[in-house]
């Protein structure tokens, strides 16, 4: 079954301890594009989680968000690098000597300087913030998958109406060609008739200009290409791997047909029924470019 590049899921767990939420969305894009905004704490995991998330997404524009909250006290991880302090100081009052400038240096932005501070993070085993991790991982992109697969539903049941229609009107023009045919050859009789005033008629001049409009007008080829071609799409809808891209090959390949069918058309009923076909086709290829 085909699936939307469009979705969007969520899955968190909250305990005393910590609340991590995760939240995974994603819009169309030619190929698999992961961009993962998490804290520093999950970095040495990045690894296994694009893995992961490349379980349940093979193509799109895919945006995942971890937070992470711990709840518990941090006040007695807090430490003052004095060293660093002391050097800051150091290199300031050099630099008022050096180039005789006033000393305006405050504690506030002695505070604001890289690493004067430093927090340590509550320690949590490595092992069990990874399971926590990829366990709720798991549960948003299942949560994520299930809303691209209800939305490739309703593309499937779409796109297949669209190709039911293309395929009768298909039909519509196979049957309705014969018919042309006799129509021209009765209007050429008139015609020469008309012309020749009642006088005999050349039945093979007439035969050999009608096999000529014929071959002109013929779209047997076409006909036998969209429809393989229609068949093609539908078999290819039913499979459960990236599609997306076949699918629009195949859009173009039937648009081709359609634009042969009705620039060698001179008849206004299989010109309508052209129309149709390019319609129903770009319908059917703004709707692929949402699948993955």
């Amino acid at each position: 079954m085909i699936k939307s590049m469009t979705g969007f899921g969520r899955a968190e767990e909250i305990t005393g301890d910590y609340k991590l939420s995760i939240e995974i969305k994603s819009v169309n894009h030619r190929y698999l594009d992961l961009n993962i905004k998490m804290p520093r704490r999950f970095f040495p995991f990045e690894a296994e989680i694009r893995n992961i998330v490349k379980k349940y997404v093979s193509r799109g524009k895919v945006d995942l968000f971890i937070n992470y909250l711990d709840f518990k006290d941090k006040a007695n991880g807090v430490y003052l690098n004095k060293n660093i302090v002391k050097k800051y100081l150091d290199i300031g009052l050099e630099l008022c000597k050096e180039y005789k400038i006033v000393d305006d240096l405050k504690v506030s932005h002695l505070l604001n300087l890289p690493d004067v501070i430093s927090i340590d993070e509550p320690k949590l085993d490595e092992e069990e913030i990874k399971a926590i991790l990829f366990k709720v991982l798991e549960y948003a992109c299942k949560s994520f998958y299930d809303t691209r697969e209800a939305e490739g539903k309703k593309l499937f049941e779409d796109i297949s109406l669209k190709l039911e229609l293309l395929s009768s009107t298909t039909e519509d023009i196979k049957e309705r060609y014969p018919a042309v045919l006799d129509e021209y050859k009765n209007k050429l009789y008139l015609k020469v008739n008309e012309l020749l005033n009642g006088s005999g008629i050349e039945e093979n001049r007439i035969a050999t200009e009608v096999t000529l409009f014929a071959d002109k007008i013929c779209v047997d080829e076409e006909v036998v290409r969209l429809i393989s071609h229609i068949k093609a799409m539908s078999d290819e809808m039913k499979l459960d791997v990236g599609i997306g891209r076949k699918l629009d090959f195949l859009a173009q390949e039937m648009n081709r047909e359609a634009n042969t069918i009705l620039s060698k058309s001179t008849d206004l009923n299989i010109a309508n029924y052209a129309i149709i076909l390019k319609t129903e086709i770009e319908k059917i290829r703004e709707q692929i470019q949402n699948i993955e």
